[in-house]
């Protein structure tokens, strides 16, 4: 399992680097446009601000356009790339053409068929978008209920996204989720809760510990 931060700002890249326990970042179109530098710049930016995966989602239409595009994200992020191709008939061939050698990620699945295909063509991961799920489907956990049953016993995981509170994070990964996606909020929001600082404060009054020289 794996937490990722799913940002292209760099300032909150390199705050969640000094945390120690967020594993890569994840990027999409929409992200890459709040930053206030050129898409390949703020990939080389994000390279510095962790050693693990960087996931980049290809903006081509076209098969041959993707291959270009995809060649151009590995050359900026060499072995952190991952490559983020949407879950359609063109993306799945692009899948199949570039997994081999880059490994691949196919996002917005919305049905656990295209989990099969995206496995199937080569894909390290299939990404649910929980929340979005939720409110378009109905059920966005069941969704990835469906995509796990599907997935067991093969290599292709389930990197879960659009996720919107703690809560919806551990049902992500009750579900099936291997690895979560998440906003600097939720990633902040998911190391609190009120009781454990009721009961640090608690420790805190009455404790007694080592003495600093």
């Amino acid at each position: 399992m794996a937490l990722y931060l799913d940002s292209a700002i760099i300032e909150e890249a390199t705050q969640v680097s000094q945390w120690g326990w967020v594993k890569g970042i994840t990027t999409n179109p929409t992200l890459l446009a709040k930053s206030t530098l050129s898409p390949s710049d703020t990939l080389k930016q994000l390279k510095q601000t962790t050693s693990g995966e960087i996931c980049y989602q290809l903006t081509a239409s076209d098969l041959d356009g993707m291959i270009a595009e995809a060649k151009v994200a590995y050359a900026l992020l060499g072995t952190q790339t991952v490559l983020k191709i949407p879950a359609t008939a063109v993306g799945f061939q692009a899948v199949a053409r570039l997994s081999p050698e880059i490994p691949c990620a196919v996002t917005a699945i919305y049905s656990p068929a295209q989990a099969v295909v995206a496995m199937e063509a080569g894909a390290k991961y299939a990404i649910a978008y929980v929340n979005r799920a939720t409110r378009l489907l109905g059920d966005g956990i069941k969704l990835v209920e469906e995509m796990s049953a599907v997935l067991k016993g093969t290599d292709t995981t389930i990197l879960a996204a659009s996720i919107k509170s703690p809560e919806e994070a551990a049902a992500t990964l009750k579900a099936g989720a291997t690895h979560l996606t998440l906003p600097l909020e939720i990633l902040t929001a998911i190391t609190t809760h009120e009781l454990s600082e009721k009961t640090v404060e608690e420790f805190a009054q009455k404790g007694i510990g080592l003495k600093v020289e």
